[in-house]
């Protein structure tokens, strides 16, 4: 490479079926070693799914080969690809490959669309950004299922969204439930898009967005959600769950994501050890979304 290939856009291309394709997805969009300006998920047909992530220089080959291995976990892929994008406007490029998601009531789609998506209530626009969240991950499109499926039980006074990332769902929560959500991600730029896509939504003064990790933040502590969402990984979540349980409101729910299938029984066993109890379980392309209530969760909603 000579010095000006820093200078220019390149793309990252691999091919597996969807189980695999889920992980290595996520496994490019969240690793800190090598920053994806964005990642695309799409299906190609014949069971297969293309797995694309552009950076800003050419990236470490044999790390993103071994960051590739390690999340397909023994899965059939394709031969990585890498492709020079020169003179395009990377922003295009990744969201001209993001086709409108639908989850239940929820239309998911990118400003590219705008103009052919007739809009209502559940309709959210979120553009490929640097942070998680678009709806095209198994994870987000069940949490955004179990957000449509809680709304038509009643509605939550107050949502807390942890790890919010582009602030998708705490929106749809805003959305689904007409009532204020809190949004927090340990990333600042997180939290800048998060509050940009909420202000965008009409709902700068229904969403507060701000910096903290975990449940830590003195705000947090004095709150007491209804429903706490967490679309992040399975070790986190496992560290929250004593906070999570003290957080949420009595008869309140957790809906948790970011779990693959293996790993649901021990996320649902760690927070059954603290009066959770297992209402919905989804299963998408090998990730698993969890739906739990805290003691009579039958009372919540009015």
């Amino acid at each position: 490479m000579d010095e000006s290939s820093s200078q220019r856009i390149y793309r990252a291309i691999v091919e597996a079926e969807p189980p695999a394709a889920s992980r290595i997805a996520r496994a490019l969009d969240e690793t800190e070693e090598l920053h994806a300006l964005s990642v695309s998920y799409f299906e190609l047909g014949n069971g297969q799914f293309e797995v694309s992530a552009l950076y800003d220089g050419w990236p470490d080959e044999s790390r993103l080969q071994a960051l590739i291995g390690v999340a397909a976990d023994g899965d059939p892929t394709s031969a990585l690809r890498i492709d020079d994008v020169p003179d395009a406007n990377w922003v295009t490029i990744s969201q001209g490959q993001r086709g409108p998601v639908r989850a239940g009531r929820f239309l998911v789609h990118g400003s590219h669309d705008r103009e052919r998506i007739a809009r209502n209530r559940y309709t959210i626009e979120i553009d490929a950004d640097q942070a998680f969240g678009t709806a095209h991950h198994a994870t987000t499109r069940g949490c955004l299922l179990a957000l449509d499926e809680l709304a038509k039980w009643g509605r939550p006074d107050l949502v807390l969204d942890v790890g919010t990332g582009t602030g998708i769902l705490a929106i749809a929560a805003a959305l689904a439930f007409d009532r204020p959500a809190i949004a927090t991600d340990n990333d600042p730029v997180a939290v800048r898009i998060a509050a940009e896509n909420a202000a965008k939504a009409g709902l700068r003064q229904k969403i507060h967005v701000f910096v903290a990790d975990g449940l830590s933040h003195p705000t947090l502590r004095r709150l007491a959600p209804d429903l706490i969402v967490a679309n992040i990984l399975a070790g986190p979540l496992d560290d929250l769950a004593p906070a999570m349980a003290r957080a949420v409101a009595p008869g309140g729910y957790v809906l948790l994501s970011g779990i693959t299938g293996p790993q649901a029984h021990a996320t649902t066993a760690r927070y059954a050890s603290l009066g959770f109890v297992l209402e919905k379980r989804i299963l998408l392309d090998g990730w698993a979304t969890l739906l739990l209530g805290r003691g009579n969760a039958s009372t919540l909603f009015d």
